[in-house]
């Protein structure tokens, strides 16, 4: 039996998929005009801002798939050090504290810019008994990720504002030591990113997963 597996994190975890499951942008006629320009907004290093704000209320959640998978790397390579960018509700950040967990500990960093968002995803935490191995940081994350960092990642989820994944990257890039794992979210939205990682000169080894994410080793 694992933490993901079992009370009170399963249950919880079913309930927070099912209620993504029920809730779409595009059923809101508020957000109409939003995602006609979803993929400019997405891809824009200066509009990126309004449009997560005005999804505040949305849970952009990784898939089950993505999630489990997670799980998976995490415990793979025993990370014991672990950087979120994006919590939104946590759902992504409770499958990678679930696996610090049952590797028997550690630290993730997690960072969300909407304080609505991180307010119930530390509600989720707490739920799920995990609250105690994660350190949520509000703010834009090219702020609150410049300083207090591991020495070394071991894992890093990129799963925020699309346009700056290089950004957040570059910040993270000296602490991760041969081995380390990058799973990037919907990274076709981040044409720069993709470049990045998978140019055999800047030390990736890069693949595609499944229709939307990108996994990433660093070699040296």
């Amino acid at each position: 039996m694992t933490t993901l597996t079992t009370a009170p994190l399963a249950p919880l975890l079913a309930r927070l998929f099912d209620d993504a499951d029920t809730r779409s942008p595009a059923d809101d006629p508020a957000l109409a005009d939003l995602i006609n320009d979803r993929d400019r907004l997405m891809r824009s290093k200066t509009d990126y801002f309004t449009f997560y704000e005005r999804m505040k209320e949305q849970p952009l959640a990784v898939s089950r798939d993505t999630g489990a998978l997670l799980y998976m790397l995490a415990r793979s390579i025993h990370a014991n050090s672990i950087v979120e960018f994006g919590t939104s509700f946590g759902i992504s950040t409770l499958h990678l504290a679930a696996a610090l967990r049952d590797n028997g500990g550690g630290r993730l960093i997690t960072t969300e810019f909407e304080p609505s968002k991180l307010a119930r995803a530390k509600a989720n935490l707490a739920a799920g008994g995990l609250a105690d191995l994660v350190e949520c940081r509000e703010g834009d994350a090219l702020q609150t990720l410049r300083a207090d960092l591991p020495e070394r990642i071991d894992l890093v989820l990129l799963d925020g504002a699309k346009a700056l994944y290089p950004e957040v990257l570059a910040l993270l890039e000296d602490r991760l030591a041969p081995g380390s794992l990058i799973v990037a979210d919907n990274a076709d939205y981040a044409p720069d990113y993709l470049a990045r990682v998978r140019d055999p000169g800047c030390g990736y080894l890069s693949v595609p997963f499944a229709e939307d994410v990108e996994l990433s080793m660093r070699l040296h």
